[in-house]
């Protein structure tokens, strides 16, 4: 018997691409079959973002240079492939990008307890979907206790900042990896696969790596 097959994701909850990489990993894995564990790790995105967040579609314009035409677009295309994966965009024109430091924080945490897997696809969901404000340390912690973790000690996780060292060190790592965009999904800690590469081309991957491991 093999042991599962490992796969790292680095990854942040305002990055639209990882829920939709994740989403067509996902149903590769289910496909193939494979038996894998899977590890969330932080990443940053807009590390400098002030806690009142800034509108998306500015916030794309300013970054990228994209006209908001092009940034219409992209709205669509990342709506009708997440659609298709069973995720749901609810983008406004009030949408924001929020600071994701105390995200990263809570999901360390969650990890602690076993519940990572489960709070990173709540938090996508609360973001992308509900257009909920992870900038507000009680918003995070309802969404972990939506998912049954303790509220009052998640608070406290939040309000003391244990976990920011883990976090800095863990962004740290990846960075000195060569991870610069994200989603970077590892498998089997040597094979780096980055951006959402659609549910065919993961199929092959892990069709390819399940050929290797045997």
């Amino acid at each position: 018997m093999t042991s599962p097959l490992r796969i790292d994701i680095v990854s942040d909850v305002m990055c639209p691409w990882c829920i939709i990489g994740y989403r067509q990993l996902s149903q590769a894995l289910e496909a193939v079959g494979t038996d894998h564990e899977i590890h969330w790790h932080p990443f940053e995105l807009n590390p400098q973002m002030p806690p009142e967040g800034q509108n998306t579609r500015d916030h794309i314009i300013e970054k990228y240079g994209s006209t908001p035409e092009q940034s219409e677009q992209s709205r669509q295309h990342m709506t009708a492939l997440a659609d298709e994966l069973g995720f749901d965009f609810e983008w406004t024109e009030d949408s924001r990008m929020h600071n994701t430091f105390n995200s990263h924080q809570l999901l360390h945490w969650a990890g602690t307890q076993g519940r990572k897997h489960d709070l990173k696809l709540a938090l996508f969901t609360a973001h992308f979907t509900d257009q909920r404000n992870l900038s507000d340390d009680d918003v995070l912690a309802d969404i972990a206790a939506e998912i049954g973790l303790d509220r009052t000690q998640a608070a406290a996780v939040l309000d003391d900042q244990r976990f920011a060292n883990d976090v800095r060190s863990a962004e740290e790592y990846w960075q000195q990896q060569g991870i610069s965009g994200v989603p970077a999904v590892v498998f089997d800690r040597k094979h780096l696969i980055t951006g959402a590469q659609g549910v065919d081309n993961y199929t092959n991957i892990l069709s390819q790596l399940a050929k290797m491991r045997a």
